[in-house]
């Protein structure tokens, strides 16, 4: 039974993921970057200062730093880890150079959905922020589209319930556990049917204790430990990282070439079944979209709260969270798991890092399982927090802001976390493409509708600053 269901969940990721989405998905970037004069190249700069800089004068809950490290704790996940992993390892290494490519025009989009953010959200006479894609969808859309903001939202709480914010980050984070304290799994229990390691329990029920103890806090606290975590995290994992390459580097050109020609020639995998530039195009760029999650709609729902009143220069801060993301710090494990030939070794999930960290860091095994270990339970605990409050702001408008509804919700969502070791890594990562899919078409729908709107403020504002 479970085999049929699995089979069917796969079957399900390989339609909502075909060519269809995935040409959407890049259209709209290209679309929005051609508009927008590759604002990528030309206020980068300017984007990453405003990240650190406050803005004096604006309205919110959080500071535009706090809002992004809530957003980046959300995006850099177990997708920079395991998910490009298993995009490289199903893809080949050609997957990498695609998702580079969605991520290249996914900061565009991004950029659109930080201001359509600020543009179009709404603060009550308690000084609570809603915004949001249901917001930018209902109020700059019109009434009559309503039920489009209400798809987005319930799509929106299903990804953070069933995909990205639970299953995938804990089945993440126990793996690693598991692989590092008891590798050879001598000590198991057996639950459901299947043996599972007592390190796997263990870290089940410390990760869901911890992320009770946050997310009852609400966005402040979320926004707090994430702005402590987040810079913590990214740093430690892209130093190790960059140990990798640097002690690498003749091998660098070969392997930039290896992702470059594998792109559009595809790798003899599975004897070559699936070795095609298709499946590297639809695994890279799925698992890109994974993680940065640009097009998705869910970082304008943090930016949403930030302490701004200028739409553009929201848009400018979030768009780094793909820069950040997807360039710096899924480039830097493709690059690991490439040089290290991990990829093609049949293992699997986190296992394909771990072997990369393991061949290419000059420590000794066990230092470098304990590094990546660290780096991706503090990756993944803080995108269980993120989606958390993604998940309860799309609730909050399902609902029509129902405090009840929204304390099942939090409750159910620590009972995700709890079973999420529980599941295959296969299903898990299907579970959470299909809701990625089936939430990003509202938001690019709005997107695409708005576009006039993301044009002339954009022009209003660079014009503005320039004088």
């Amino acid at each position: 039974m479970i085999d049929k269901v699995n089979e069917f969940i796969t079957w399900l990721d390989e339609v909502v993921w075909g060519i269809p989405l995935i040409l959407v998905i890049l259209l709209t970037g290209i679309y929005l970057t051609i508009r927008l004069k590759f604002l990528q190249f030309r206020h980068l700069g300017k984007a990453l200062k405003y990240m650190v800089k406050k803005e004096e004068g604006g309205t919110g809950e959080v500071t535009s730093f706090g809002a992004l490290c809530t957003a980046l704790s959300a995006t850099i996940g177990t997708g920079n880890i395991v998910g490009v992993a298993t995009a490289i390892a199903a893809g080949g290494p050609g997957a990498l150079f695609w998702m580079e490519i969605a991520a290249f025009f996914g900061m565009a989009t991004k950029y659109a959905e930080g201001l359509l953010a600020i543009r179009y959200r709404t603060i009550d006479s308690e000084g609570h922020v809603l915004g949001g894609p249901f917001y930018y969808i209902e109020n700059g859309m019109g009434k009559k589209w309503k039920w489009l903001a209400k798809t987005f939202a319930f799509f929106g709480a299903g990804v953070g319930l069933l995909g990205i914010g639970t299953f995938t980050q804990v089945n993440g984070i126990s793996s690693a556990a598991s692989n590092f304290f008891d590798p050879d799994g001598l000590h198991t229990v057996q639950i459901f049917g299947r043996d599972y390691t007592v390190a796997t329990i263990v870290t089940c029920l410390v990760v869901t204790v911890c992320v009770a103890l946050v997310i009852i806090g609400g966005i402040r606290r979320i926004s707090k430990v994430s702005g402590f975590v987040v810079p913590f995290m990214a740093i430690l994992y892209f130093l190790f990282a960059f140990i990798i390459i640097i002690t690498h580097i003749p091998e660098i050109p070969g392997a930039i070439a290896t992702v470059v020609k594998s792109a559009f020639t595809g790798s003899a995998l599975a004897g070559g079944a699936m070795g095609t530039m298709i499946v590297a195009m639809q695994k890279g760029i799925a698992r890109g979209i994974f993680s940065n999650e640009a097009g998705l709609g869910s970082a304008p729902i943090a930016a949403a709260a930030a302490r701004t009143k200028e739409p553009a220069r929201q848009g400018l801060v979030t768009m780094t969270g793909t820069f950040i993301d997807t360039i710096v710090i899924c480039t830097m494990t493709g690059l690991c798991i490439v040089l290290a030939g991990s990829w093609n070794t049949g293992l699997k999930g986190v296992q394909i890092t771990a072997d990369a960290f393991q061949k290419g860091l000059p420590f000794s095994p066990e230092v470098s399982s304990f590094v990546l270990m660290i780096c991706l339970v503090f990756f993944a605990f803080t995108t269980i927090l993120g989606w958390n409050y993604y998940g309860e702001r799309c609730l909050e408008y399902l609902s029509n802001r129902n405090r009840k509804a929204v304390t099942v919700y939090r409750w159910l969502y620590i009972l995700a976390v709890f079973v999420g070791p529980y599941m295959t890594v296969e299903a898990v990562w299907s579970i959470a493409d299909i809701f990625n899919a089936l939430m990003a078409l509202p938001n690019l729908i709005a997107i695409f509708a708005l576009r006039k709107v993301i044009v002339s403020e954009s022009k209003d504002y660079f014009t503005r600053i320039s004088t």
